[in-house]
């Protein structure tokens, strides 16, 4: 086990020679010693109760994550640049500037669409569905077969039990029980 006084001689005598590692990796001096100063703390904390033959390669060790760590950080850091360096203001001044504040939603989403507009719609869909419920129960099943299902004629003749005209007739007079019904509450589609 190492003493307080064997860990410290260690790293005064190491020092030196781990920040012109850490500078010649990183090629800046502030980031070089923030680097060293915390592979020395690392070391102190989790390995210093080690013997002091093994210092010198725990260090070694220590010293190589952090700058590895450092260089992971800085890819992130540089990606997050990146993608935010292409949002700026148009006239040019990007004092001040909020991205949030720039972004504008495509048009047709529901991001773009104002909470008026949300709640018309969610209206307009409710009266739909109690409408659909007052169809009688052969045009009910096949509007929702065709239309909400996406299912063909034929797969709807099929799973209904009936010819492909008795869907089409079916669906013919559920849209336009639902049109006459929608109309007289004053919604357009």
């Amino acid at each position: 086990m190492a003493t307080d006084k064997e860990l410290n001689d260690f790293l005064e005598n190491v020092e030196r020679r781990a920040f012109k590692q850490a500078v010649y990796a990183v090629r800046k001096d502030e980031s070089a010693l923030d680097i060293v100063q915390d592979a020395m703390i690392k070391l102190a904390e989790k390995y210093g109760d080690k013997p002091a033959a093994e210092l010198p390669m725990l260090f070694q060790r220590i010293l190589q994550t952090t700058i590895l760590d450092y260089f992971r950080r800085e890819k992130v850091r540089n990606t997050w640049i990146s993608l935010f360096s292409g949002f700026s203001r148009p006239d040019g001044d990007d004092e001040e500037f909020d991205i949030l504040s720039s972004y504008e939603a495509e048009a047709g989403t529901a991001a773009a669409e104002s909470s008026a507009d949300q709640f018309e719609r969610a209206q307009t869909l409710r009266l739909i569905e109690q409408e659909v419920e007052k169809l009688p129960p052969r045009q009910r099943e096949a509007f929702l077969m065709r239309y909400w299902q996406d299912m063909d004629v034929a797969e709807t003749a099929e799973a209904m039990g009936c010819s492909e005209g008795s869907v089409k007739t079916h669906c013919s007079r559920a849209t336009h029980a639902l049109a006459e019904a929608l109309k007289a509450k004053g919604i357009k589609l």
